[in-house]
């Protein structure tokens, strides 16, 4: 079967920088609604029509993977709102930061605590690949057609590196 909009696929994959620094493998087949929310728009253009077996060589530039970094996302927020046990790499919700967080925060990111000092905590809203260009390898290990329900639900919750709210030790990008 060939892969069109409206399936899904498995796939597995080694993410590299420019560099050739890994940043993410799939060593296992995971798999992702096309046509949904799951892969980045060129990934799932790259896709179209290829078939379980293919491999792909993906080099995606910063505005066709995770943006450029915005500085305009990064705050410091006093400590002393924060939990006592706030550590560099925790996340946040934007909609459900700690009371006496700066009120001109958008709410529609999730925020990294990248530094931690005394007094204040930086709070990155960018996404951690931001500003960098990715080459992705990936192999198409199976396509079937995606059933009513997952096409409603626009995802299989296995979104290409769209972080949720990480619980501390969880630093899974996929």
């Amino acid at each position: 079967m060939k892969i069109t909009p409206q399936c899904v696929v498995a796939l597995t994959w080694t993410l590299k920088d420019t560099l050739g620094d890994v940043l993410d493998e799939l060593d296992e087949p995971v798999e992702f609604l096309l046509g949904g929310n799951d892969l980045l728009a060129k990934i799932e253009e790259s896709l179209q029509g290829h078939q379980a077996g293919d491999r792909l060589e993906l080099h995606l530039e910063p505005e066709h993977a995770f943006g450029d970094y915005d500085e305009n996302l990064v705050f410091l927020e006093p400590r002393n709102i924060f939990p006592a046990e706030l550590e560099e790499g925790m996340t946040f919700d934007g909609a459900a930061l700690p009371a006496g967080a700066n009120g001109q925060i958008p709410h529609e990111h999730i925020y990294t605590v990248t530094e931690i000092y005394p007094e204040h905590v930086v709070l990155d809203g960018n996404h951690p690949l931001a500003g960098i260009a990715i080459r992705l390898t990936a192999r198409v290990e199976s396509v079937r057609d995606a059933t009513e329900q997952e096409i409603g639900q626009g995802s299989l919750g296995t979104g290409f590196f769209k972080l949720a709210p990480l619980t501390p030790g969880n630093d899974t990008l996929h």
